[in-house]
């Protein structure tokens, strides 16, 4: 090979190391960014689960007796009625 040769194929080779190096540093920011992204998600998903269990939580208690009974004594007044005003059907 001519020294010419030997020149570009050094200049190309030097090009393609730059070329790769700075893939490399471009894929490294897209990978840090994408974690840090992942890691966001995961916190918000931490979030909405403790928020549902606690949801949950409060529909279990909506939905007991007693409290269904405390309500209705007290928002809409109602009573259980006396016990010679209630019938028993029967078939």
């Amino acid at each position: 090979m001519s020294p010419k040769w030997q020149l570009a194929a050094a200049g190309l080779l030097y090009a393609g190391c730059v070329a790769s190096a700075l893939g490399v540093v471009v894929s490294q920011y897209e990978s840090r960014q994408a974690f840090a992204q992942l890691q966001q998600l995961n916190k918000a998903r931490d979030r909405l689960n403790v928020e549902w269990g606690r949801l949950l939580l409060e529909q279990s208690t909506w939905a007991t007796h007693g409290y269904i009974e405390k309500r209705a004594r007290e928002e809409l007044h109602m009573e259980l009625p006396k016990q010679k005003r209630m019938v028993v059907v029967s078939q």
